[in-house]
């Protein structure tokens, strides 16, 4: 495929900017010739009071589906709480068009598409981080912004040029940067992190409890 440059930073759906990438998308069209093997676009609300920073599509989930965590086990968790707390109007997301809808939240990856072994390089990261930044230049200034897990939440501080040593990561970490907006950590809801148990339904539970009271507070 032909290497692409950004000309914008504005979500592009044919960006081929990674040549490993671009690569690994190649041989996984030979196996899954339906799936979306793609940048997967953000979702949800576009004036949200909540954005979720993931880490970049699932194999069999927004990879395949073209939607974030749709369709694979890191979304089972994430949704359900979307839906008890009132940020969906249904707890199951499957594809892309089963009526899912959100409220005042909006779910998007610090790496729009999959890398090899789920594992971005630092360039493939750095070289999606304008898209991050334009996202979050189209947001009001009240936001609530929950990144799930390091290289999610290293992405944000990088999109807000805002240095890693004064922000550092620890699950349900509450982070001020600005006077009506917050950065809000959480491990990540990968089938490893809850099976092993490092991330708990509980433990999920309460970071939204923590997004809730910061959203209400800023109101």
């Amino acid at each position: 495929m032909i290497k692409k440059s950004i000309k914008s930073s504005e979500f592009d759906p044919d960006c081929r900017l990674c040549p490993r990438i671009s690569r690994h998308f190649d041989d996984i069209r030979s196996v899954y010739p339906s799936y979306h093997c793609g940048p997967v676009a953000a979702f949800g609300d576009k004036k949200p009071r909540l954005l979720i920073v993931g880490l970049g599509p699932g194999l069999h989930g927004a990879n395949a589906t073209g939607r974030p965590f749709t369709g694979d086990h890191a979304g089972i968790l994430l949704y359900q709480m979307l839906y008890e707390f009132g940020f969906s109007n249904q707890a199951i997301a499957t594809h892309k068009n089963d009526g899912l809808k959100l409220h005042n939240c909006r779910i998007t990856n610090a790496v729009k598409c999959l890398p090899p072994a789920n594992k971005p390089l630092p360039t493939e990261i750095k070289n999606c981080n304008s898209y991050l930044q334009a996202e979050l230049a189209a947001l009001h200034d009240k936001l609530v912004i929950l990144a799930l897990g390091r290289v999610a939440h290293e992405a944000i501080l990088s999109a807000m040029n805002l240095r890693k040593k004064d922000y550092p990561f620890a699950h349900n970490a509450v982070h001020e940067i600005s006077s009506v907006s917050y950065l809000l950590d959480s491990y990540h809801c990968s089938r490893y992190n809850t099976q092993t148990r490092r991330l708990t339904e509980d433990m999920f539970r309460k970071v939204f409890s923590t997004a809730t009271r910061l959203i209400n507070e800023q109101n």
